[in-house]
């Protein structure tokens, strides 16, 4: 046997066992390390998410349902599982052992199945069998805390973090938020006094009830408590400076405000005692938030109302007459949200009525961004025209759209200065010790609205009598919309940092570059291809009718028969050619993919398979170099 093979295929087995022997190492010792090079760096968890997980205090048990078996039929969901697990180990290894994940595929009919209902994890029917799929996540804490995910929508892939980091932020911090209510509009349950008899609280304000620790803030307040989570002001009117002045010293310690303000709020009862029935409708149904907003950034005037032509709804005024398009009632649908945050996430319709504008302040550093927004065919048109409105059709004469989307809500984030530069206002006392903020300590998190009828019942609810009680059902997302944002608002600000990520699913973008530049190319070529063929196939058919209508079929003279003849073959060609265009749409696609598998499986292996060789012939040559010297040194 040659000794220099035999040391070849011993020093070969050594590396397969030193390369297995350093893999098994490296899993131990590297456990934890991770680099992420994916482009959108999907694997890498936000800075908000890393606070959130370390402030973990007491252990977490996470509960990943996956139907695995069904979802090798369906493979969005099959790929989209393995994100949703891959990206739930990520946030149990950077935990410190805080994240517990258990991955269950739930079998029909069996205790897992059972589990998952029991957890808040709904299964969704699969085939006429009757089989359910589950795809959701539940979670408890060490006091029977619980939580859930029903269902991961592959629609909001890119709200992934934020879900599963709320439901975690939820569980590690199990006591309700506190979400303090000012509101001058009759929200809560009480006594109407116009109708003699109690009146119920509006779905919104109900809704809230059931969800946080709602308390209600009175119109004279002078102070915010230090654990209100979120402050949501409604249609403020007539505040009084020292009820301002805490607000505005809320905000600066950087509080979470939700507000609703309008230019025309129709629930506003300002007016009603009055007995003429001009001054009930003259009466100013506009919010009173100067100087607070100009402090945050924000520019509303009270004096216009959008009319969106693009998003009116049709009204009945009143009882018999025909359905009429109102430019100021509005029904935005997903053209209207914005894509990328959180609050207006699966969101079907937003219903809004009289709704104002908001706009950046100029010169200000917060940052603004649109949630809701309305078309270009949209204009601003003073309020008085909404005011004693009888016909809605009048708003359609003369009426000229700006081309400009206007924002219906935005949300405002960012370090901002008091409203009150001069110090307290009159009749304000501070505690012995302290003295008033003039800057953000914490950057401000604000949500507004321009407007306060979307939290209307009349909006998005409807009631119904069911076996003698009544229950509320929505048609529209008005409700979602709110509980959403105080959801965001009521978290800590690392939570409100984690906004929508890029989605797992990457688009071909070259291959749709290609495709659209072969579309602009050949578009041309083919209307001209197109437009032939027919003027081509109507000569012949007018060739054709004339020799079949004629007495003299028959007898047709050559010169017509070959004339029929060159049509027919001109006929065949451009078709033949059209063919051809359409088959050349994707060529370079085709051309594109010939390429890539050949750089794939010939030129990257063959590249690698030389730079081996260079590198095997390069240290060959320096084990031979010493020997070589050596030899001439023994001759001479």
């Amino acid at each position: 046997m040659n000794p220099r093979s035999t040391l070849g295929g011993g020093t070969l087995v050594a590396l397969a066992l030193l390369f297995i022997g350093l893999t098994v190492l490296f899993n131990h010792t590297l456990r934890g390390w991770r680099l992420d090079l994916t482009q959108n760096h999907l694997y890498t968890t936000a800075p908000g998410t890393e606070r959130i997980l370390a402030g973990i205090k007491e252990p977490i048990n996470l509960y990943l349902f996956f139907s695995a078996r069904a979802a090798q039929q369906l493979p969005q969901l099959q790929t989209y599982g393995v994100r949703v697990r891959e990206f739930l180990e990520e946030l149990a290894a950077r935990s410190n052992g805080k994240l517990h994940l258990h991955v269950i595929d739930p079998q029909p009919f069996s205790e897992d199945e059972d589990r998952a209902s029991e957890l808040g994890v709904r299964g969704t029917p699969l085939g006429a069998a009757g089989g359910q799929f589950y795809f959701g996540l539940a979670g408890t804490n060490s006091t029977d805390g619980r939580a859930a995910i029903e269902f991961f929508d592959p629609n909001k892939e890119q709200f992934l973090e934020y879900d599963v980091v709320k439901l975690v932020y939820e569980l590690a911090n199990a006591k309700k938020p506190v979400v303090a209510w000012l509101s001058s509009l009759p929200m809560g349950a009480g006594f109407d006094p116009q109708s003699g008899q109690m009146r119920e609280p509006w779905a919104v304000y109900s809704e809230t009830q059931q969800l946080f620790d709602l308390r209600p803030l009175d119109a004279a307040a002078t102070k915010i408590a230090d654990d209100v989570n979120v402050l949501v002001l409604v249609h403020p009117k007539h505040l009084s400076p020292a009820t301002q002045f805490a607000i505005d010293q809320y905000a600066l310690r950087g509080g979470h405000i939700l507000a609703f303000v309008d230019p025309l709020a129709e629930t506003d009862s300002s007016g009603a005692e009055a007995q003429n029935p001009m001054a009930r409708m003259t009466a100013d149904k506009a919010s009173q938030l100067e100087p607070l907003l100009g402090a945050w950034g924000v520019k509303f005037n009270p004096a216009e109302v959008i009319a969106d032509r693009g998003h009116a709804l049709s009204v009945t005024l009143r009882q018999g007459e025909e359905p009429v398009v109102h430019l100021g009632v509005l029904g935005l649908d997903k053209s209207s949200f914005a894509a990328n945050d959180v609050v207006t996430a699966g969101l079907s319709n937003v219903n809004m009525a009289m709704a104002g504008y908001l706009e950046p302040l100029q010169g200000s550093k917060v940052r603004f961004e649109p949630l809701l927004q309305s078309s270009t065919d949209a204009a601003a048109l003073p309020v008085e025209r909404f005011r004693m409105l009888m016909d809605p059709g009048t708003l359609r004469d003369d009426f000229k759209p700006t081309g400009k989307r206007y924002t219906f809500a935005a949300r405002i984030t960012g370090d901002v200065r008091t409203a009150f530069p001069a110090g307290p206002p009159a009749g304000v006392t501070l505690p012995a010790g302290v003295t008033d903020l003039k800057a953000s300590v914490k950057p401000l998190n604000l949500i507004v609205f321009a407007d306060t009828d979307m939290l209307s019942d009349n909006l998005w609810v409807h009631e119904q009598n069911l076996f003698g009680q009544t229950m509320t059902q929505a048609w529209a997302s008005n409700g979602d919309l709110v509980q959403n944002a105080l959801d965001n608002l009521a978290g800590s600000d690392d939570l409100i940092s984690v906004r929508g990520r890029a989605s797992y699913a990457r688009p071909f973008e070259r291959v749709e570059k290609l495709r659209h530049a072969a579309d602009e190319r050949f578009h041309d070529k083919q209307q001209e291809l197109e437009q032939q063929l027919h003027q081509a196939e109507e000569k012949l058919n007018a060739l054709q009718s004339a020799k079949a209508g004629s007495q003299s079929a028959l007898i047709l003279t050559p010169e017509q028969e070959q004339e029929i003849e060159h049509f027919q073959a001109e006929k065949l060609r451009i078709r033949k050619e059209l063919r051809a265009v359409r088959a050349g749409l994707d060529q370079e696609i085709s051309a594109l993919g010939t390429t890539l598998k050949i750089l794939n499986i010939i030129v990257v292996p063959v590249a690698f398979a030389l730079l081996a060789l260079l590198i095997g012939l390069w240290r060959r040559r320096r084990r031979t170099a010493p020997s070589a010297a050596t030899e001439k040194g023994q001759a001479v």
